[in-house]
């Protein structure tokens, strides 16, 4: 098959495109596959380009690059194609519409695959009659805004498949929207065999990863770290991540942990690229988010021979760990609850041990080779249909496209209208 991804910016770091390249580079193995990327600007991929795809960019924000549209006049001119809700929104633009469109319209391609809201209203509104049209979904149908979901629920009745990455969101899917004929699957992110050795279990190390913002809750593991201190002073806590530009998340988990008397305990380590090492110089890995649209440190740590202390929050870490065997899940913001979790690993060696080891073998589940079938299989039903046999029809393709101008028209009015009213108030 030929394989084409459309990703917002290949050249930046993130779950998104971590985990479409590890599925690109697996899929290169036997497909024709390409990462078009909307933004490029970087001469190399932060996380190194895939092995055997094919890197192309459609907008070239590199400002030595003689071909940089920065002072393009369209690019100050706000996207109408790239829906509003979209939160990335703002870094879309007439020209950002046009370039996809013609990227789009000449696509020779068996399979394009979308990888987030703005972009799979893009493929499903302009995408030639002939590729299979695959919408992803990396975070939630729940964490979007009503704008959003409105968008979602009216164009993505023109795409083939849907996949989420757990099958929560699914269930979301198939019974919040009406998409008849869309395929809905969940297919989970995938995450590559470790290239160090197994974390040591006689590590006195807990470690966590990911963005410091307050959706991750880490000032519930701080003061969940205080009580596991007080009963083993011996042990440490690595909390890895950057977070926004004001650095405002970071100054706050200062403050809590020099008011805990934590500073020889606790430590933000800022980021690590790549994160393997760092995780295999634990024993014990924590996540205390209050949402998690799937969990890629879960498993990059279960990856790597950690137990996962982690909340059972919506929606991955549920269908990732089986507590009590390769992890434990605690309810969300009960910090006297990570606390005892985590003092239960500590205390004994051998169930440490034994749940790393679990965590270890349960991991194995998410291997890109594994998951690259998963959407081999799907992408192959759909593309052996034909148009014929599936969601979409040349009348049905024309009927939502006049639709949608219509109702494109009435949101321009209504958006210029709201625009007034504020700047009146």
């Amino acid at each position: 098959m030929r394989i084409s991804f459309l990703l917002h910016n290949a050249y930046g770091i993130g779950g998104t495109i971590r985990t479409t390249f590890n599925l690109a580079q697996v899929l290169a193995e036997r497909h024709d596959v390409e990462i078009v990327s909307v933004f490029r600007h970087r001469d190399e991929p932060m996380l190194g380009a895939p092995a055997g795809v094919t890197m192309r960019h459609l907008v070239d924000l590199r400002k030595h690059s003689p071909e940089y549209d920065g002072n393009h006049p369209d690019y100050a001119k706000p996207a109408r194609v790239f829906p509003r809700g979209d939160g990335r929104w703002k870094q879309y633009s007439r020209l950002t519409d046009d370039r996809i469109a013609a990227h789009l319209r000449n696509l020779q391609a068996d399979v394009v695959v979308g990888t987030r809201p703005g972009l799979n209203v893009h493929i499903a509104r302009q995408t030639r009659r002939g590729p299979v049209r695959v919408g992803q979904e990396h975070l939630t149908l729940d964490s979007h805004g009503y704008r959003l979901r409105r968008e979602i629920g009216h164009r993505y009745v023109l795409l083939d498949a849907v996949t989420t990455v757990t099958e929560a969101d699914a269930r979301s899917y198939r019974t919040r929207l009406k998409l008849p004929g869309v395929r809905i699957e969940a297919v989970p992110n995938s995450v590559p065999a470790p290239s160090v050795p197994p974390a040591d279990p006689a590590s006195r190390i807990v470690v966590a990863a990911g963005r410091l913002t307050k959706v991750k809750r880490y000032d519930v593991l701080i003061d969940a770290f205080a009580k596991v201190v007080a009963a083993r002073p011996d042990w440490k806590l690595r909390i890895y991540g950057t977070g926004d530009a004001t650095g405002n998340e970071r100054g706050a988990l200062e403050k809590q942990i020099a008011a805990l008397g934590l500073k020889e305990h606790v430590a933000l380590m800022g980021t690590a690229n790549p994160m393997e090492p760092e995780w295999a110089k634990g024993s014990i890995a924590a996540v205390t988010s209050r949402l998690e649209s799937f969990g890629m440190t879960i498993v990059e740590a279960m990856r790597c021979g950690l137990p996962v202390v982690s909340t059972d929050c919506p929606h991955g870490p549920r269908e990732i760990i089986e507590d009590g065997v390769d992890g434990r899940l605690v309810p969300v913001g009960d910090s006297d609850a990570v606390a005892s979790a985590l003092l239960e690993l500590i205390e004994d060696d051998a169930l440490r041990a034994a749940t790393a080891e679990a965590a270890r073998t349960a991991s194995e589940r998410f291997d890109p080779v594994r998951i690259a079938a998963l959407h081999e299989t799907l992408w192959s039903e759909l593309v052996a249909r034909g148009d014929s046999g599936r969601a979409r029809s040349r009348f049905r393709d024309a009927l939502h496209q006049a639709r949608g101008t219509v109702l494109d028209a009435a949101y321009a009015v209504r958006y210029k209208a709201a625009d007034v009213l504020r700047r009146k108030g």
